[in-house]
């Protein structure tokens, strides 16, 4: 499991954000505060404070590197 950064600040970027996220059949969590939801939730992540930043646990092993190139544009650097 690896733990980044995101950035989800306008409706547009959570509509790309979960576009890209569900073309993988891995599970990715976004953690804000007490909260933990499923980022393939448009509905789930619209309740979360998008102010934020928030932590996205990507559950990858074998393609990682694919995913975190993917999110590029909502990574925190």
């Amino acid at each position: 499991m690896k733990t980044v950064q995101i950035s989800l600040n306008s409706i547009d970027k959570v509509k790309s954000f979960v576009n890209v996220i569900t073309k993988y059949d891995n599970d990715f969590d976004l953690v804000s505060g007490r909260y933990v939801i499923d980022a393939k939730s448009i509905m789930g992540i619209f309740s979360l404070d998008l102010s934020k930043p928030i932590d996205l646990n990507i559950h990858a092993d074998n393609n990682l590197d694919e995913i975190l190139t993917a999110l590029d544009a909502y990574l925190i650097k």
